[in-house]
């Protein structure tokens, strides 16, 4: 693998980890607050999901980076940071959190399918282990988006307001990183345009089934080291207690 490809690599992997993990975070935030005990149960499992699969694209990369899973999460700064601008929004309503959640969990559904034919061996195999997962997550957000945007009329409100809001940073997950080319080159990442297409033809009917309407709006095509101020304070948060005791072990 020349230095090119395994940059490339690198920075896919964390870009996929940082997704991750600043997800699982939001949603862990619900856990004794979710709208039902069944929820509160569910999303707080949903995080731990998104967590450990932050776990693994971590380990994969650490041969690239250096560092280990704790390094990344805690000990880097915002500026550091690969994940999409949509994750690391505030939570808002139940509404807005499930319907991010969904769009998520769709890209990711089409993501995995195609990463478990990944020439890049350790990819494939980490793919179809978080795929069994993530099939539960994505079946999860699904019925949400139905039982709001066919609900009542504040729910279905809700719903639109959220997608009205969202659609723009959903679409920032398909913009490529700098060295994107190389990986699918080399066979080991999918076409990001061929993976957003994948993702509209299930997205877009599921919507459209729930009575709701994606809006005409410019994507917010920021690049991944671009956040907003709602990052800082996420990772304010997530980082207290590894970086009071920075030599626990846990």
């Amino acid at each position: 693998m020349n230095e090119q490809l395994q940059q490339a690599l690198m920075d896919r992997l964390v870009a996929m980890a940082d997704d991750e993990v600043i997800l699982g975070h939001r949603d862990s935030e619900w856990t004794g607050h979710a709208p039902i005990l069944e929820e509160d149960i569910a999303i707080a499992n949903i995080a731990q999901d998104e967590l450990g699969h932050a776990l693994i694209w971590y380990e994969l990369a650490e041969p690239y980076t250096g560092n280990d899973a704790d390094s990344m999460a805690f000990f880097r700064d915002a500026r550091q940071f690969r994940n999409v601008q949509m994750v690391e929004l505030p939570n808002g309503d139940w509404a807005f959190t499930m319907l991010r959640q969904y769009l998520f969990d769709a890209y990711e559904m089409a993501l995995l399918t195609r990463l478990m034919t990944s020439q890049y061996a350790p990819l494939a195999e980490a793919a179809e282990k978080i795929r069994r997962e993530e099939i539960y997550h994505f079946r999860h957000s699904s019925i949400w988006v139905e039982r709001l945007g066919l609900g009542t009329e504040e729910s279905h409100a809700r719903m639109q307001r959220a997608l009205d809001h969202l659609w723009p940073y959903a679409l920032q997950l398909f913009r490529p990183m700098p060295l994107d080319a190389h990986l699918v080159e080399a066979g080991f990442f999918p076409d990001p345009d061929q993976l957003q297409t994948a993702w509209q033809d299930v997205v877009l009917p599921h919507l459209k089934n729930a009575d709701l309407t994606p809006p005409d709006a410019e994507p917010i095509y920021a690049h991944r080291h671009h956040h907003t101020e709602h990052l800082v304070d996420l990772l304010a948060d997530m980082q207290l207690v590894a970086r009071s005791i920075p030599k626990a072990v846990w």
